[in-house]
């Protein structure tokens, strides 16, 4: 069995950075990662994998058969970038402009190619199969009516042969190099997008009471939205709603016929998403009808929250302590607000979603996901490559 994890993915460390760099420069956007899916499938090719293109659009699916029998574990790799214009001033900056890897899913991919280079090299030594899931458009729906996870899985991703367990991680800066987290039960939230118009009657801003004004309407459901944290939901517990968007009217003196507002809702337990988004509509219809407005509520599930399984998720724990005895591991739950799609697998399969931290102030390489200077400690690849490779063993022993 393989005894260092870490020496074995630092060997391999030139072919991730080269890699990671290559696709930094050369961003895609969700279910446009041609040239990106391209290179994935000629990489696993190489190694005599079997691979499938075309899996939801532009995803890859290699699948990789051990030597002995067991179940399927699916490790999933997103590939897509961010419509952002990069200024970081490395010289891997992205070469299409408006376009970046600001989330560090180049480094998942190249993370990913790494680990199916250290497996392959010791099929012999699986007990099962496992089946590479080089994902689209994670980062939103980019047009189309459902993100890369769904379309992956509306394609069949989770059968032939069915997948009995999921891995997958985050660079996440965050934290710096040498953090790890692996939690059970929630880690990222599950989030709804809502759009809300308010409609009065318009007129003159100098004779108001001619007029039924839907921008006093949504001050005060604006208002009174944040009462759902604050009174409806106990301290014990956790959710976010959040305005984003507010659009109306078009000069200081007329009163506008309508308001139009966005934004988002995130919680973690699905009774408290049913709360929030009950109270929300409530809050929504009542206080228009009050004030004499019309309105229209849409309020849309975006992901679940992301839920990790106690059994796999205690395997994974166990092995980053064992390969990386010196990391700062860490077992919170519900780590972050934020959303991700994987949890549409993992409502079908139990799994584990890890983070990795990746930033390093010393080098300035600490600005947030989704910045335009965001980018990563590369030594971070290495720490990546040996977690998933070693936990797949693990988990499949």
């Amino acid at each position: 069995m393989i005894t260092d994890h870490l020496s074995e993915a630092r060997s391999h460390f030139k072919y991730t950075q080269t890699l990671r760099r290559d696709f930094h420069m050369h961003p895609e956007l969700g279910f446009r990662e041609i040239r990106t899916g391209g290179i994935v499938a000629k990489e696993l090719e190489a190694l005599g994998i079997e691979v499938t293109k075309g899996v939801g659009r532009t995803g890859v699916v290699g699948l990789l058969e051990g030597g002995k029998p067991g179940p399927t574990l699916l490790m999933r790799f997103d590939m897509d970038a961010l419509p952002i214009l990069e200024d970081t001033g490395a010289e891997y900056s992205s070469q299409n402009s408006g376009i970046m890897h600001a989330c560090g899913h180049d480094g998942h991919t190249s993370i990913g190619l790494t680990v199916a280079q250290i497996l392959n090299a010791h099929k012999s030594e699986l007990a099962g199969t496992i089946k590479f899931c080089f994902q689209p458009s994670e980062e939103g729906n980019n047009g189309e009516e459902i993100g890369g996870a769904e379309m992956m899985m509306k394609d069949g991703v989770l059968e032939n042969p069915k997948v009995d367990m999921t891995l997958s991680m985050h660079l996440w800066n965050e934290k710096p190099l040498g953090w790890v987290h692996v939690a059970k039960g929630p880690v990222m939230a599950g989030a709804e997008e809502f759009k809300i118009k308010i409609i009065g009657r318009g007129g003159h801003g100098a004779i108001p009471e001619a007029a039924v004004d839907p921008v006093v309407c949504a001050a005060q459901i604006i208002s009174a939205a944040q009462t759902i944290v604050s009174r409806n939901v106990s301290p014990m517990e956790t959710a976010v709603v959040s305005f984003t968007v507010i659009q109306g009217g078009t000069a200081f003196n007329v009163i506008p016929q309508e308001v139009l507002m966005e934004g988002t809702i995130r919680t973690f337990e699905p009774k408290v998403r049913q709360k929030v988004v009950r109270r929300f509509e409530e809050i929504v219809t009542g206080i228009a009808s009050a004030m004499e407005c019309q309105s229209q509520v849409n309020v849309k599930r975006l992901t679940p929250a992301l839920i990790n399984a106690a059994d796999i998720t205690g395997i994974v724990q166990e092995t980053a302590r064992r390969i990386l005895p010196q990391a700062n591991h860490d077992s919170t739950p519900c780590l972050t607000m934020g959303a991700e799609d994987m949890a549409f697998m993992q409502e079908k399969v139990n799994g584990c979603y890890l983070f990795i931290g990746s930033n390093n102030a010393e080098k300035n390489l600490n600005y947030g996901h989704h910045h335009p200077k965001f980018d990563f400690d590369e030594q971070a690849l290495i720490t990546g490559a040996a977690l998933m490779s070693a936990a797949a063993l693990d988990i499949l022993k």
